[in-house]
């Protein structure tokens, strides 16, 4: 099978990193012109690389085609390629759902799939709509598959895919506190990375409980724990949260 990417990000190269990584069985990868930066990088890293001349020849020569660029992007120059109605595009575009990804590709066999940085590292969920098969077992590869069946609950996805940022500054933030108490700079990431870490894994071996459980498992009456929940549930802390997802969601 060849590969072509169209489009050469950050999401491009965790995911091309993440194939390397896996035991997948590909013949080639060809990647789009655009960033010749990252283009050659990655097509001096991996032998299997070949940077296209042109985005049409990527999508000639590849069996699939992965569709990698902005929103923005993707609505300018979509609609003057030419894909086969044969072609499988897999699409990681945001905000373009599946009836305009249509029209402009005049094309029906595409997949939209949501891949997070991680996937580089063979981790993390990857959302699959609608549910393809041959799709499935070429990302199961690279994390863990979450098929959908409804292009409104894959915006969900979409929508919680927005919290790294917000979640990296809640571990910054915590950092920060540290080293305004004196804690040297390195021991307090080093820390609250450790720390973060740790609470992620606990979470998901302990999948027999439910997420509210562990809250409560977590906590014990008239303890920090305790304390510290209270106070931000006080101050509306997760409202605010849920708020947030409420209007991203909208973007999608």
């Amino acid at each position: 099978m060849i590969l072509g990417f169209l489009g050469t990000g950050h999401i491009s190269s965790s995911v091309i990193e993440g194939i390397f990584k896996s035991k997948l069985k590909f013949k080639k990868i060809y990647l789009s012109p655009r960033n010749r930066v990252i283009a050659k990088k990655l097509s001096k890293r991996f032998k299997k690389i070949q940077i296209s001349k042109n985005n049409q020849q990527l999508i000639d020569k590849s069996n699939w085609v992965f569709l990698a660029i902005t929103p923005r992007v993707g609505e300018k120059i979509l609609k003057d390629l030419y894909f086969k109605k044969n072609k499988k595009i897999i699409s990681f575009i945001s905000t373009i759902n599946l009836k305009k990804l249509k029209e402009n590709t005049k094309n029906k066999n595409i997949t939209r799939v949501i891949p997070l940085p991680f996937i580089g590292m063979k981790k993390g969920p990857i959302v699959i709509f609608p549910p393809d098969k041959s799709v499935k077992n070429f990302f199961k590869h690279l994390g863990k598959v979450v098929e959908v069946k409804s292009e409104k609950v894959s915006k969900s996805f979409w929508a919680t895919s927005s919290f790294m940022a917000p979640f990296y500054n809640l571990v910054s933030a915590t950092s920060d506190w540290l080293t305004s108490k004196g804690v040297n700079r390195k021991e307090a990431e080093d820390y609250t990375r450790e720390l973060f870490l740790a609470l992620a894994e606990d979470a998901i071996n302990k999948k027999k409980l439910s997420l509210k459980q562990l809250v409560v498992e977590s906590q014990t009456p008239g303890g920090t724990n305790a304390f510290v929940l209270k106070e931000l549930k006080k101050k509306k802390f997760y409202k605010v949260q849920q708020k947030v997802l409420n209007s991203i969601f909208k973007k999608f």
